[in-house]
């Protein structure tokens, strides 16, 4: 059998096993394996050991546990009804009421969280309830949660970010950078657009009664210790005092006092956040290893030296790249989970990048972009399914109220294109460049 025959039948075989249903790490990692035996027999399988210990022995995906620990710290005391109640009182007044309150949410809690599936549930679960109560658009209240959860893995710290630094070598603090200004920028172009149908169409958003200072002191009493989490974690960052591996753990033990301090943090709390760290690590982690055998196995067979060959054949412009880029993204992100986009298509492109002098870090903000277009496209994406477990709606309404989204998220895609240095300002600036 020919090579490219043998990376055929791969390739089919991987889509057969996500198609039947399989989990992902072992719809990634049969099929690699498959592919080093047809491409060496059981020598080929010898790599294995030093590929395991070589790619999990990590200083960067040690990140990972921890920010997922500081998310379910402010997820399971409490803490997020909190800062949900302080946020509602302080944004809930412009056009959209509630409803922008959940983008804010979103964004702030995307700040600690790494998740876009934890930011979803949680904003989800303290939101939804009083969207129903109040009589708003059900339709836009599902579909702005599942937009705003999104925001997870844009506005850092992101564990989509830290997957892609470890798979590219690209230093996690400047995607970390990268991230923030088109992070506030999707966040201010969903709040105007829900104001903008507020104002156009009042009935969406019931109006509220306004906070007296009293109410608005308190508000920003709630939020404030959240506040000064997310500007520590990612000043420290920033500033070059702390790696973000040093930030996260700095993160955990603050969010550890101030969950402690305002929210409910007895020991079989602190307990249940270990239980479901280790669940959420695990199945992050197992991806990642998964990732990794199944580049080990595109590079042992020179794949991306032959799609890299491939692509510089065709002769492709700038402009066509990207277009062909958009195109295999909002496929995959129909068809394949978040993290499995990025382990599939990140160590075949990544070589291709020198050859149009495309900056990796600027390329790791559209990867995130495009994943975040995944998490709310049918079939497979997975806020939809989150955000259709924690009410009483159907998957149909959250998919309709996602849809004006969608084509923000095309628009700031746009903007990346045409101006990079809404993602590289930041970065550079930190480096002194």
């Amino acid at each position: 059998m020919g090579s490219e025959l043998q990376l055929i039948v791969t390739f089919v075989f991987f889509l057969g096993l996500l198609a039947s249903g399989m989990a992902v790490p072992f719809a990634i990692i049969t099929p690699a394996v498959v592919y080093l035996y047809m491409q060496g027999g059981f020598a080929a399988l010898n790599g294995l050991g030093l590929v395991s210990w070589g790619s999990m022995n990590s200083d960067t995906l040690s990140s990972i546990p921890l920010f997922i620990l500081m998310a379910e710290f402010i997820q399971q005391s409490g803490l997020g009804f909190r800062v949900y109640g302080g946020l509602a009182r302080l944004v809930s007044r412009l056009p959209g009421g509630l409803l922008q309150t959940n983008i804010f949410g979103c964004a702030m809690f995307a700040a600690v969280s790494g998740s876009s599936i934890a930011t979803a549930a949680s904003i989800g679960n303290v939101a939804l309830p009083q969207l129903t109560s109040r009589g708003y658009d059900r339709k836009l209240s599902a579909g702005s949660l599942a937009a705003g959860g999104t925001l997870g893995i844009l506005i850092p710290p992101s564990i989509a970010m830290i997957i892609y630094g470890t798979f590219t070598e690209t230093s996690v603090a400047k995607l970390f950078m990268a991230g923030i200004v088109p992070g506030i920028i999707l966040t201010l172009m969903f709040m105007v657009y829900i104001a903008v149908h507020a104002i156009l169409k009042p009935s969406i958003a019931p109006k509220l009664a306004a906070d007296g200072p009293l109410r608005i002191s308190r508000a920003i009493a709630d939020v404030t210790p959240f506040m000064l989490l997310i500007l520590g974690i990612m000043g420290a960052i920033y500033t070059g005092i702390a790696t973000p591996t040093e930030a996260a753990a700095f993160g955990c033990l603050f969010s550890l006092l101030i969950c402690r301090v305002f929210g409910t943090m007895s020991w079989g709390v602190f307990v249940e956040c270990l239980r479901r760290s280790v669940l959420a690590v695990g199945n992050i982690m197992f991806i990642t290893y998964a990732a990794f055998i199944f580049s080990y196995a595109m590079s042992f067979g020179g794949v991306a030296e032959q799609i890299t060959e491939f692509i510089i054949d065709l002769q492709l412009s700038r402009m066509e790249f990207f277009l062909a880029l958009i195109v295999l993204y909002t496929v995959l992100g129909a068809l394949v989970e978040s993290l499995g986009m990025i382990v599939i298509t990140v160590p075949l492109l990544y070589p291709i990048l020198a050859n149009y002098g495309i900056d990796p870090v600027w390329f790791g903000i559209i990867v995130v972009v495009f994943i975040e277009l995944g998490q709310i496209t049918p079939p497979i994406g997975i806020n939809l399914f989150v955000i259709q477990s924690v009410w009483r709606g159907t998957i149909g309404e959250v998919v309709a109220g996602t849809i004006p989204f969608h084509l923000i998220m095309f628009v700031l895609l746009g903007m990346l294109l045409a101006w990079p240095e809404l993602a590289l300002w930041l970065p550079n600036a930190m480096s002194g460049k």
